[in-house]
């Protein structure tokens, strides 16, 4: 019914930038906000960055002023720009969505398969 779809990880070194992408197909649903999730061993799941359709923004302390999301709202995309990486930053990135499907009343999560982003010298 929804399928996300991500791109943009990929190596970089310290203090360099990516972008990820995430564009979010399918009908019948109605899109709450979507955003990025990330974890990597040893560290606890993090939820980065969030957008809303009401084009509200939350970021983990760990990226302000680094991280930027926004969002393609016509196309149900959402990018995430990264700047300054630290080796901090590595992890997979998911993104992640939610969403009410037309007649329903539930609000649903999908999460896209994930991309890694690693950050190395």
């Amino acid at each position: 019914q929804v399928h996300l779809a991500e791109s943009g990880g990929g190596l970089v070194q310290p203090g360099g930038s990516l972008r990820l992408s995430c564009a979010a197909s399918g009908s019948g649903f109605s899109i709450i906000d979507m955003g990025w999730y990330r974890h990597a061993p040893g560290k606890g799941g993090e939820s980065v960055a969030v957008i809303t359709q009401g084009g509200s923004t939350i970021y983990a302390d760990s990226v302000k002023g680094r991280f930027t999301i926004s969002g393609d709202i016509a196309n149900n995309i959402v990018y995430l720009q990264m700047n300054n990486l630290k080796p901090e930053d590595t992890a997979v990135y998911l993104c992640r969505t939610q969403i009410i499907a037309t007649g329903g009343r539930d609000a649903m999560t999908y999460w896209g398969k994930g991309t890694l982003v690693t950050v190395s010298s």
